[in-house]
């Protein structure tokens, strides 16, 4: 363990960022070193409302950042950290020493820094990094003690305030021409593009047909095979490869496009064909094996074979690491240090043989120019490496499965390669009609596995790509009969078959991860938060596993194309991550880069003067996507919907309505069709059918079909300017505080009664009477006996009872109606129910919590399954189950959920604790 400076009391206090790292550290290190943890960021940039008075004037009060002062952030503590920074301080008074143990990337740089600022030690202070929690690792950093990288911190201030720039001026656009509660962001923009561009491409495609002919041969020894036409009088057939994006044969393709007449004439002419075999090529076939993982090829492949979300990937891989399974997981690094080589080198040897390594260690090459930040690709933690099977007992079952791909991938990158050959066949014959046909076919014998034997890596096109045509055979599956140029074959089955073309597939998590990593867009380790926030602002929805992008989503990259085009362009933000690498180098000066970005320089314009010159926009036009020849969509406050007609008759002069029509949550905008969009509008042209008039309040009832659902409502007339003024007169006058009158208000609209259609009833048939009834909900059966009333009500989740804050479900609809007070006492007089089933049990239970000796049990709860001892709940990670939940593994969660104390609320602005800083980034004591 490593020996402690030389102190004159105490213990020294050693911080990293995460809880769960502190015991096992502890465990390392010992008595001497009190290890504890910052829970994350301790201050960041606080909201320009919750800004002292003073400073809401200052060029600070925008974006709590100063203007005028080389971009300068005011920091504040977090309010729910400032009991973590006083414990800290209290701490640091009793040590002798602090050592900042913070991630080596830049988050953690700069938390090291911020700890820094904050703490303001009097004490030696040495910065350290943990690329992986085990004691060989620990050891090494004590011996590589450094001090803070101000390079590296400023390059994360500069990613923290371009963030908040592009996001504050960027977003309030948003919430003007499109909707409240949207954001944009550097990387998310951009993400939310890409998802767009290819649901275009679906929009604009149209299938087209080709035909294509295979067959059975049969060689003289008896062997059989399937080959494939691959050209008719020596023009190679068209295959899918030939058709563009757009579903249409591209210009350039110079093929014969079979239709169904030609391929099925040439089926049947070459029924009685003789065939031969015309060449023979046989290639050797060598495969290397792919590189150790980075953040971003981890979360591609846990995303194909695990069917992992980015997010669950990160979450499982943060727990593997903090508990000392795994190296660091936010890495762009491809390389394995020395410890690492030898010991997947040494296990690859143990459990396949010598054979299968290679007489030289493999070195990976990083793609990225400064390939962050931990320096090593994600990997088994330690020396040597511990099987799967070693850890499989103390791990969840997400966790196992997380780490032993990651141990695969290790182990096989150091393999040797897979061996064989490759045979590439081409037979021919006549058909009767005189036509030449090829045919070709080809197989690969794998003759040394190599790496395979260990890992394979996934594709993209596959299960998770809607439309995405299966992947080839494996290496190895197919087998061709040996051959000989000149052999004759006998050919049987031979048939015609259709194919359609295929709109290219959606973006899957995987697939979205990997290009915007070649893009070089953002960090591998932001993608999980990227498609998060992209989800969270309902920019795009999952489908099967496919990243289909909402109507909103189109009116705000288009606002963007058109107005802010060079902050959604991809080379531009791809330029912007490569800046600020050069930052973290020392190359670029942050407040220069800012400038130039903010502010513009060198005859280029900067967000401030784009944001200031936007000039009008039409925020009808952003809003709105032609459909169809005289039909648009409009993206609405309350959804889209499709429009069509309207306006002023030029014969006439009569003013007509546009028919509109609601446009299904449901339907994905690539399915949106001109005939889809016909139907809709057909549709809406019947929606209002007014049923009649109410005899009680005069007002036309009709029925409409809603985004939701059929529905009827009441139409209540607008007031005219007589009646308003009429009614405000009416009204009392008011007083300010100082006497003088305050102006009186424009009665609120009245808000019609509306009610869903029950499930046994249609839209185009449905009468007065039932809707007048379904208008009188909630219906009041009567009272218990402590005179509470009790109501029959229809609910998202069907009919129910409700007796104040008790709620009883209704096994139909009719019976909201039908329901007697008795009938409705003697519901509420048996044991309550969940749902429709008797009161459930728990989930499950694990024993005891040591915090608040509490039994700790698994509840299911509105939001799904969640951990609670009766006063603290954690609702049950995505990425686990509760199968694999354990006793530690549940008191961890909790443990978690109460460092970081009760959620936030917003409250009036006060004065935060903590000052401004200073430009300069001390460096750390020694």
């Amino acid at each position: 363990m490593p020996t402690k400076a030389k102190t004159n009391h105490g213990k020294s206090l050693l911080i990293v960022e995460s809880p769960s790292k502190v015991k096992t550290i502890s465990g390392y290190l010992g008595d001497a070193y009190e290890v504890e943890s910052s829970m994350g960021h301790i201050r960041d940039l606080p909201q320009p409302s919750e800004l002292p008075e003073e400073l809401k004037k200052s060029p600070v009060g925008k974006f709590a950042v100063d203007l005028e002062n080389d971009f300068e952030p005011y920091y504040v503590v977090n309010t729910d950290k400032k009991k973590k920074v006083t414990e800290l301080k209290r701490k640091l008074k009793e040590a002798d020493a602090l050592y900042l143990a913070t991630d080596g990337d830049r988050e953690g740089e700069a938390i090291a820094w911020h700890l820094l600022e904050v703490l303001k030690p009097k004490v030696p202070v040495y910065r350290l990094t943990f690329p992986e929690i085990t004691r060989e690792a620990i050891e090494r950093a004590f011996g590589e003690l450094r001090e803070i990288d101000s390079n590296m911190v400023n390059a994360q201030e500069t990613r923290r305030v371009l963030d908040r720039l592009y996001g504050y001026e960027i977003s309030p656009v948003l919430w003007r021409k499109v909707s409240r509660g949207l954001s944009a962001g550097r990387v998310q923009s951009v993400a939310t593009r890409l998802v767009v561009e290819r649901e275009r491409e679906r929009m604009a495609f149209t299938s087209a047909n080709y035909w294509n002919l295979s067959g059975l041969f049969t060689t003289g020894s008896n062997e059989s095979f399937t080959a494939k036409l691959s050209a008719v009088d020596g023009v190679r057939v068209a295959s899918g490869k030939d058709f563009a994006d757009n579903g249409q044969l591209k210009s350039s393709a110079k093929v014969a496009h079979l239709d169904e007449a030609a391929a099925t004439s040439l089926a049947s002419g070459l029924e009685n064909a003789t065939f031969s075999v015309r060449s023979v090529e046989t290639k050797p076939y060598t495969r290397r094996p792919a590189a150790p993982f980075t953040t971003s090829t981890l979360q591609q492949e846990a995303a194909r074979k695990l069917r992992f979300s980015s997010r669950s990937t990160m979450q499982v891989a943060q727990r593997l690491y903090e508990n000392g399974y795994i190296t660091y997981m936010r890495t762009d690094s491809v390389a394995l240090s020395n410890q690492a080589i030898n010991a997947a080198r040494k296990q690859a040897n143990e459990l396949y043989g010598a054979d299968f390594v290679p007489d030289k260690p493999r070195v990976y090459a990083s793609k990225s120019k400064n390939a962050q930040e931990a320096h090593e690709a994600i990997r088994p933690a330690g020396d040597s490496f511990r099987t799967p099977s070693a850890v499989k007992s103390a791990l969840s079952a997400d966790e196992f499965r997380l780490y032993e791909l990651i141990w695969k991938r290790t182990v096989a990158s150091q393999m040797a390669d897979a061996k064989g050959s490759t045979a590439s066949i081409k037979l021919g014959g006549t058909s009767t009609d005189g036509r030449d046909a090829e045919f070709s076919a080809s197989g690969t014998v794998i003759t040394f596995r190599g790496f395979l034997a260990a890992y394979e890596e996934g594709t993209d096109a596959g299960r998770w790509d809607e439309n995405a045509k299966k992947s080839e055979a494996k290496d190895g599956d197919k087998r061709l009969p040996q051959m000989a140029e000149g052999d004759q074959l006998t050919g049987t089955d031979i048939e015609a078959a259709s194919h359609q073309t295929t709109p290219p597939p959606r973006y899957t998590e995987a697939s979205l991860v990997k290009v915007l990593d070649e893009l070089g867009i953002g960090r591998p380790s932001t993608y999980a938060a990227t498609i998060s926030t992209i989800m969270d602002r309902g920019y795009v929805n999952v489908r099967g596993g496919a990243l289909v992008p909402s109507w909103t989503a189109f009116s705000v990259v288009r606002l963007l194309e058109e107005h802010f085009e060079k902050y959604v362009d991809y080379e531009f933000t791809a330029a912007m991550e490569e800046d600020l690498d050069r930052i973290a180098r020392g190359e670029q000066a942050r407040t220069t880069w800012l400038s130039d970005f903010y502010f513009g320089g060198n005859e280029k314009r900067g967000l401030k003067s784009i944001v200031d010159n936007l000039g009008d926009i039409d925020a009808r036009a952003i809003n709105s996507i032609e459909i169809a020849p005289g039909v648009n969509l409009r993206v609405g406050k309350f959804g889209p919907y499709l429009e069509t007609g309207g306006g002023v008759d030029t014969e006439t002069g009569e003013i007509t309505d546009p028919i509109r029509a609601n446009v299904p949550a449901d339907l994905a905008p690539d399915e949106l069709t001109a005939e889809m969009a016909a139907e809709l509008i057909e549709k809406g042209k019947n929606d209002g059918r007014e049923l009649g008039v109410d005899p009680e309040t005069g007002h036309t009832i009709v029925a409409r079909d809603g985004r939701f659902g059929p529905y009827v409502t009441e139409v209540i007339p607008e007031m005219t300017e007589e009646e308003i003024q009429a009614w405000m007169d009416a009204q009392p006058t008011e007083y300010y505080k100082n006497g003088r009158a305050k102006p009186k208000k424009k009665p609120k609209p009245e808000k019609p009664r509306t009610s869903s259609l029950f499930k046994s009833m249609d839209l185009a048939t449905v009468s007065l009477e039932q809707a007048l009834q379904l208008m009188t909900l909630p219906r009041v059966v009567g009272k218990d006996e402590e005179g509470t009333e009790i109501t029959a009500q229809n609910g998202r989740f069907g009919p129910y009872l409700k007796k104040g804050t008790d709620s009883r479900s209704l096994e139909t609809e009719e019976q909201i109606f039908s329901i007697t007070q008795e009938q409705a006492l003697e519901i509420y007089a048996q044991p309550k129910q969940r749902g429709r089933g008797t009161a459930k049990p728990p989930l499950a239970e694990f024993g005891i919590d040591p915090v608040s000796e509490k039994k700790i049990v698994v509840k299911d709860g509105r939001f799904g399954p969640y951990i609670t001892d009766g006063t603290t709940n954690i609702t049950v990670p995505r990425s686990e189950t509760i199968e694999s939940l354990t006793h530690e593994r549940a008191v961890e969660l909790l443990a978690e959920k109460r460092a970081k104390g009760p959620v936030k609320r917003k409250t009036a602005a006060k004065k935060p604790a903590a000052k401004k800083t200073t430009a300069k980034k001390p460096a750390a004591k020694k």
